[in-house]
């Protein structure tokens, strides 16, 4: 293959499963709506138990998607929800008492070892497993007495992306069924999803920040699981040092490292977590810094750039759109630095760990 055919297929897969996002989400959503089907199954289950506390374990980005979940379930189901320390199980050897326990695995693969094993020890403790996967036939779905598949068909680019938002939704409709809510916010995501797919805003924003070095992102609530997983696909793919913070934490000392020479990328949703970053983004602006938001038009009004975002998404649905644009930023930057988003060096796309 010639050189110039050779930079012609970089980022090839990426950009086609970005791509499929709102096909992934048009078929979570119908599949969610069928009487007696898997969604029912596992909600109906996880009824019965009426667990008294949830706790997500996951790897890399289907940790940021299990962060998220712990908004919606503390938020939503008003449940103390946390985030496993895997390594107390499989490398401690600890056996904590789990009874009355929901424990959600959450991996697009199911082969991480350390999640299958912490996953078959919270079973024995006592725990109600659940897999979240996109492989019904993995070991993690195989271990989990419950299993929700997220249908984002096969993913071949290392960085993930249509697995990620489908798991996102996944765990939305999860808690949405268990607590006996409305699945319907969820049926206007394919076009909102079509939409971030196809804005035109990426290029300016990547040719903006092609030299940049280093990156701090920042959200509230449930747009700072956006802002986590945005920074692992900026390292993973464009090899720079992203940062990501809750801007609470922002502002309890790592604000003094910005200036105008570090840019902020800023998911600003509409609604509670929204009013929340105001203070942020004013001290940001005093600061002179270059501030890109990711949000609908009207927000964040003193942005150096925008990504723009629809308007009239429920602030817990829209990180399943909200990260689009950010990925799609990180493999164009990536492009525009000559390399290739498909396969970041020295990266698999199942890590084993334990």
């Amino acid at each position: 293959m010639t050189q110039q055919a050779q930079t012609s297929q970089r980022g090839r897969l990426v950009l086609a499963e970005i791509a499929e996002q709102p096909d992934v989400a048009d078929r979570l959503v119908t599949a969610a709506s069928a009487p007696g089907g898997e969604l029912a199954r596992v909600a109906a289950a996880v009824r019965e138990a009426a667990p008294r506390m949830v706790l997500l374990t996951a790897r890399g980005t289907s940790d940021h998607a299990a962060l998220y979940a712990k908004y919606l379930v503390e938020v939503q189901l008003g449940l103390p929800a946390g985030l496993t320390s895997t390594s107390t199980l499989t490398v401690y050897g600890a056996r904590p008492d789990l009874r009355g326990v929901l424990w959600v695995s959450v991996s697009q693969s199911g082969g991480s070892p350390d999640l299958v094993e912490s996953t078959a020890a919270a079973r024995r403790a006592g725990a109600l497993t659940l897999a979240v996967t996109n492989h019904a036939a993995s070991p993690l779905a195989q271990a989990a007495e419950l299993h929700l598949d997220v249908l984002a068909g096969p993913e071949l680019a290392v960085a993930a992306t249509k697995s990620y938002t489908a798991q996102l939704l996944a765990l939305w409709l999860l808690v949405q069924a268990w607590r006996g809510a409305s699945l319907q916010p969820a049926a206007a995501l394919p076009e909102l999803l079509a939409k971030a797919v196809g804005e035109d805003d990426v290029d300016a924003v990547a040719a903006r920040y092609r030299f940049v070095d280093r990156l701090v992102l920042t959200g509230r609530g449930f747009s700072y699981p956006t802002a986590r997983e945005a920074a692992l696909k900026l390292m993973e793919t464009s090899y720079l040092s992203a940062m990501a913070f809750s801007a609470a934490d922002l502002m309890h000392g790592p604000l003094a490292m910005v200036d105008a020479d570090r840019p902020v990328v800023v998911v600003v949703p509409e609604g509670p977590g929204g009013q929340a970053l105001v203070p942020v983004l004013d001290a940001l602006h005093e600061r002179g810094a270059d501030v890109c938001a990711v949000a609908p038009s009207g927000l964040a009004p003193h942005a150096t750039v925008r990504l723009a975002l629809p308007s009239g998404m429920p602030e817990d649905l829209a990180p399943v759109v909200q990260i689009v644009p950010l990925q799609r930023l990180a493999a164009h930057m990536a492009l525009a630095r000559g390399l290739d988003p498909d396969s970041p060096r020295g990266l698999r796309k199942v890590t084993e760990t334990r």
